[in-house]
């Protein structure tokens, strides 16, 4: 008996608290009063003058919360996951009423994953942070993550860049805390979004927004999506701990209040990581020695002249690859080449949030950002002697200013408007050669310094709770050579009910060139970049969601882009155009002479977590078409035609939520992307790869087809969280094609593939 009851006991202490902080979506200032309530119990509390909420005790598992105040629409927050190891401290944004004479319900999933950008209506979702945990190999990876959304699929399997409804990954913009921050990933090379892997921790995000098009006002310098992260406060109430060890190498964190008397917060993140370990078990992410760390922190200050909040990160990444003289281990020409690249990155800010009325707050913003990227390649020739063959090395520092006013007028009407000013200084030089036979040429060599100007302002009107409209107006410039642009916003949003929603969405967007194009030589020291103009795009989409059935909705967006003022190749017998690229600073003189259109379908269906299970079924079909300076239309490099993803999960609590078993799947299909026919003959004669221009992309690889899974199992025990979990991207090892070329030693073409099998082993403590 007395064994009995211990049992009992023991379970009975499995919980923990949850609270948090109401406030208002737009003025973002808190909500007295507010009833916070733990549907399908008893638990319900008030929010204190401050907003203030706490729930304690509250039992292991999975929880929703409604969130109701006499001004303000109910707010549901579901799946909130209640461990034992840390309190849940969340902050629940509410949308002010506009009728209150008929009451609304709130039907359980028909606000789930909106944005939190309440001017953002169309493409556009929140995702959690428990999405970037539990998704098959995304290993905490929001840019992994988000290929399991509709429209969004990989560059390829060595990085985590990303092709949105077929434009290049260079086309996406990363915003933390309102400010634009460099390319926050390991590995990242010039002019890319994405790297090898994230810098950015889950243990520091919050729910953040993910966009995909017709992007709102305050959003610019972006053509293909957004990432708008949040940043999560520290606890302000107790000092918290989480240790990660796995394949990937060593993650520690810790957060607690700046004193006991103060209601601000601490978080810090560190990770040092090394692939050998991988390397070691025969699975090359890499060649040579490769390693990387990073910082990143959160400090949130309120005091009685507004809310301060000081944040950042930092990444080192480096790749040795050492020089193979001897000629027996050469199997392929690649065998000749090493290298040596780095990639540091960081950005500091610190931000203030005060409100001037009840109905205004003004948030201003000053930071910091560092970005070095260089990359020394060599050569063995047939005598053995080291030669390089490429070299570069770029430097980026940015000082932002912003400042971002939201105003609301009354319960219909709200305005936002802000301004944003970069101060650039970089230093770049790069040698590189035309071809393998040419020789090694300054191509940019440049020090100095520019500023960018960005400015917006947004009006929403609500008539009635269920109907939104948004227009605004973006600015944006570049002052090194006076390149502007100004560009129209809109949206409409309408509920015909609690179950469905109706939008479309309409804007034109721009983005500045990768900085170092601007600078590229030619033969005469010229810079014939130097008046680019920003590369432009309109943006159309409607999309029609509906609840049809318990936390199931489906989702249906078309959308229509048409990208113009491409840069292309000036030479009007060449079909080169930069929405083709991936990365890297082009040094061919350009023109804006090009052109392109994206258009599609996406389609999805999406079971929101319910009795521990959930999915996702997706699929696009699409097109993307470039005309280049011959003017003939094209595939590009990234029109697979077609797109589809199935990611699913369940779990199986035990023991009274003591111990959690989890299994998830992703699934990926679909079409190649496009490459261009190799001219063999010409090939050997010259002794490298020569590509049938005319033909560009004509051609496409076989379907891409990749499953991932991921087993986990968690221990709730007193006060104290532990998970182990195994992530095996590409499980059942499928050779999926990289890309193509003429290989001199071969003296034919070869195929190169994308990554096979790769096993993350992870366990995790949380205290």
């Amino acid at each position: 008996m007395a064994g009995m009851l211990y049992g009992i006991s023991a379970i009975a202490q499995l919980t923990q608290n949850i609270r948090g902080t109401v406030i208002d979506q737009l003025l973002q200032t808190p909500i007295a009063g507010a009833t916070v309530v733990i549907t399908g119990t008893d638990k319900k509390v008030i929010a204190d003058s401050t907003g203030n909420f706490r729930i304690p005790n509250v039992t292991a598992g999975t929880h929703t919360l409604l969130i109701s105040h006499i001004n303000y629409s109910d707010a549901l927050v579901s799946n909130i996951i209640v461990n034992t190891g840390k309190e849940v401290v969340l902050t629940i944004a509410m949308e002010t009423k506009v009728k209150t004479e008929k009451a609304v319900v709130v039907t359980a999933g028909s606000k789930k994953n909106r944005p939190l950008n309440d001017m953002s209506v169309v493409s556009a979702r929140a995702f959690t942070v428990e999405e970037t945990q539990k998704y098959a190999a995304a290993v905490n990876d929001p840019l992994r993550m988000v290929t399991g959304f509709a429209g969004v699929a990989s560059a390829d399997d060595g990085g985590n860049d990303i092709v949105i409804r077929g434009n290049a990954p260079t086309g996406l913009l990363w915003r933390m805390e309102g400010i634009d921050i460099p390319n926050p990933n390991h590995f990242s090379e010039a002019g890319s979004s994405g790297g090898g892997i994230s810098i950015l921790s889950s243990q520091l995000l919050a729910n953040s927004d993910f966009i995909t098009g017709a992007f709102a006002s305050e959003y610019g310098n972006a053509l293909s999506g957004v990432f708008d992260l949040k940043l999560r406060k520290g606890n302000n109430e107790k000092r918290e701990y989480a240790l990660q060890a796995g394949l990937l190498g060593l993650n520690a964190a810790a957060e607690g209040p700046l004193s006991a008397s103060h209601k601000g917060s601490w978080l810090v993140n560190y990770r040092y990581s090394t692939l050998s370990l991988l390397n070691n078990m025969g699975l090359e992410l890499g060649e040579g020695i490769t390693n990387f760390q990073d910082l990143s922190y959160n400090i949130y200050i309120p005091t009685k002249k507004g809310i301060f909040t000081v944040f950042g990160f930092g990444g080192l990444s480096s790749q040795n690859q050492r020089v193979e003289t001897d000629s027996s281990k050469w199997e392929m020409q690649d065998d000749r080449y090493a290298g040596k690249f780095v990639a540091n990155t960081g950005a500091t800010g610190i931000t203030h949030t005060i409100p001037i009325d009840n109905q205004t707050t003004l948030k201003s913003a000053l930071a910091f950002s560092y970005t070095s990227n260089s990359f020394n390649e060599q050569f063995v020739e047939t005598n053995k002697v080291v030669t390089d063959s490429y070299k570069d090395n770029y430097i980026t520092k940015k000082i932002l200013v912003s400042s971002t006013l939201n105003h609301k007028v009354d319960a219909s009407n709200a305005v936002r408007a802000g301004a944003y000013v970069n101060f650039i200084f970089f230093k770049y030089y790069k040698l590189s050669k035309e071809n393998p036979n040419a020789p090694l040429l300054e191509t940019i060599n440049t020090t100095g310094n520019t500023q960018t100007v960005q400015a917006f302002i947004q009006w929403q009107y609500k008539p009635f709770n269920n109907l939104t409209f948004n227009m605004g107006m973006h600015y944006l410039a570049l002052l090194y050579n006076n390149s502007g642009s100004a560009e129209p916003r809109a949206s409409v949003k309408w509920d015909p009910d609690t179950k469905s929603s109706l939008a479309f969405g309409y804007g034109l967007h721009s983005q500045l060139q990768a900085l170092g194009v601007y600078f590229a030589k030619d033969v005469n020291s010229g810079l014939p970049n130097k008046y680019l103009d920003l590369t432009k795009a309109h943006h159309l989409v409607l999309s029609y969601s509906r609840l049809v059935g318990r936390k199931l909705r489906a989702k249906a967006e078309i959308y229509y882009q048409q990208l113009f003022d491409v840069p292309v190749t000036v030479a009007s017998n060449k079909t080169f155009s930069t929405l083709n690229i991936q990365n890297e600073f082009i040094t061919d003189p350009l023109t804006n002479n090009g052109k392109g259109r994206n258009y599609g379908i996406e389609l999805t269906l999406e079971k929101y977590l319910d009795n521990y299970f959930y999915y996702t079924v997706n699929g696009s079909l699409y097109q993307s078409k470039y005309t280049a300076a011959d003017g003939v239309e094209r595939n590009t490099r990234y029109n697979g035609n077609y797109l589809f993803n199935t990611v699913f999960g369940k779990e199986f609590p035990l023991a009274g939520q003591r111990r959690v078993l989890g299994i998830n799947f992703k699934i990926i299909y679909a079409g190649g992307y496009r490459t261009t026919p190799i001219d063999l003959n010409a090939s050997q004669q010259q002794g490298y790869t020569i590509y049938k221009e005319k033909e560009a992309f004509s051609l496409q690889n076989s379907a891409y087809f990749r499953p991932d899974c991921r087993f986990s199992i968690k221990w709730n025990r007193t006060r104290l969280t532990s998970t182990l979990s195994l992530d095996i991207q590409n499980v059942i090892n499928r050779k999926n094609i990289s890309d193509q070329g003429y290989d001199l030693l071969k003296n034919t073409t070869v195929t190169n593939y994308q990554n096979g099998i790769i096993p993350v082993l992870n366990y995790k403590v949380e205290w």
